[in-house]
């Protein structure tokens, strides 16, 4: 008969590609190298680079008291675009999702590998995770899409004069933290395919519903039976 632990070795590394995928998607929310943006004005940006992210831009100036000056971005401020009030949303959400995949997974491998009483819980469990997976990562997918067609098409932000940033930039370019986010976003994605192909097979079509394998043939006929040692000996 074959064992259901070792169906789910593909969905095993899907558990550990999610995980993965989780932290880099985190790590992408929280980068400020969404979009660089490269400025003439050297006065105030001395490096002639400002790094805008989802919650805040900086650049490095030595006309200021600070070595890095960095401004924070409320989707709440007018001046927010909808490509950083969309991402601030979505991004958090897809994080809150796969999180919610990441644990869905893990106990869908546990059901796999350490339950034996009930099994038919198994698929709706890798359906649920794989579901999840696919939702946190079509949910990164898109605030990175809008980001990387604004900064295509040259996008402005008219950042209030304390953040000492032009309306737009003399060009830009897209920033490592979308790279990542989009890595990580595919990854969540194989993830999810991962668990939603899952299929298992058994040797016994019975075990399917989840009911005890019955013992059929001569060995049904053996149950109850003495050992022949006994009926030879001889009672005193």
């Amino acid at each position: 008969m074959k064992y259901l632990a070792h169906t789910a070795h593909w969905q095993f590394l899907g558990l550990l590609a999610g995980f993965l995928a989780w932290i880099l998607l985190m790590a992408a929310t929280g980068l400020n190298e969404w979009r660089l943006w490269l400025v003439d004005d050297v006065s105030v940006v001395s490096s002639g680079v400002a790094w805008v992210g989802i919650w805040r831009a900086c650049f490095y100036s030595h006309a200021l008291n600070a070595i890095e000056s960095c401004r924070r971005i409320a989707i709440s401020d007018p001046f927010t675009p909808l490509e950083i009030a969309t991402a601030q949303v979505l991004m958090v959400l897809a994080l809150i999702v796969g999180l919610l995949g990441n644990v869905g997974a893990a106990a869908a491998m546990r059901l796999v590998y350490f339950s034996v009483e009930d099994r038919r819980k198994v698929r709706p469990a890798f359906l649920l995770a794989g579901s999840l997976y696919l939702t946190a990562g079509t949910l990164g997918l898109v605030p990175l899409g809008l980001n990387m067609s604004a900064v295509l098409n040259n996008g402005s932000i008219y950042f209030p004069p304390e953040f000492h940033l032009p309306a737009a930039p003399r060009r830009q370019r897209v920033g490592s933290a979308v790279g990542v986010g989009v890595f990580a976003s595919v990854l969540m994605l194989v993830s999810g395919l991962l668990f939603l192909c899952y299929r298992y097979a058994w040797g016994n079509p019975k075990e399917t519903d989840g009911e005890p394998r019955t013992l059929t043939g001569p060995q049904s006929g053996d149950q109850g039976r003495d050992n022949d040692a006994f009926h030879g000996e001889d009672v005193s």
